[in-house]
């Protein structure tokens, strides 16, 4: 099959769901660091103390509902997926991170201004709800890495399926997935870089 960025004669151009899901990790997750790092050097209004501690409960928070949300439009999307056919294309894991993290660099810069500015009213909060946000990108990548190795092959979602931004795998606009062979590809389950070539 096939690999790449253009869509082959019959065929339809796929990007990995898990990467699309985890683009955003690394990014929001230094973002969120830097921010936490440089906001708690302001006391704030509440103090240090009580601000970190907002933050960390934030993180939790953060992590959990990202990790969790729309689960179950996953597993639909998942149980329903189709064979991916021998004309389609399978997208490189780097071209759908940059994809993703080119639409999304307004909305990071405008998540890492507020979370700074947020540090004079609450030292830190910002920034770790960021990294918590993060980190619950990358546990819903994982989620969807055990599923795929439960089901033995990966999952795609066709690339105009998804939004201006290159994201929303998951959005209304997706009707179903397809399905290729767990060697497909240069991403592992879970949308990790693979450590070693992968057969196609």
């Amino acid at each position: 099959m096939a690999r790449g960025g253009r869509e082959g004669r019959g065929g339809q151009g796929l990007a990995r769901v898990a990467v699309v899901v985890r683009a955003g990790a690394a990014p929001l997750w230094w973002a969120g660091v830097f921010a936490a790092g440089v906001g708690v050097l302001p006391p704030g209004i509440t103090g240090r103390r009580i601000g970190v501690l907002a933050g960390a409960a934030l993180y939790v928070v953060g992590a959990a509902v990202v990790a969790l949300v729309r689960r179950g439009r996953y597993t639909e999307l998942l149980r329903g997926a189709a064979r991916a056919g021998k004309h389609d294309v399978l997208q490189d894991r780097a071209v759908t991170v940059r994809n993703w993290r080119r639409g999304h660099r307004w909305w990071l810069l405008l998540a890492f201004a507020a979370a700074l500015g947020s540090s004079f009213a609450v030292p830190a909060a910002g920034g770790l709800l960021l990294a918590g946000t993060a980190t619950g990108l990358r546990l819903k990548a994982a989620w969807l890495g055990r599923r795929e190795k439960a089901a033995d092959q990966l999952m795609w979602v066709r690339v105009d399926w998804l939004d201006g931004r290159g994201g929303r795998p998951a959005g209304k606009a997706v009707k179903a997935y397809r399905g290729t062979g767990i060697a497909a590809g240069d991403a592992s389950p879970g949308g990790t870089r693979r450590r070693t070539a992968a057969l196609v």
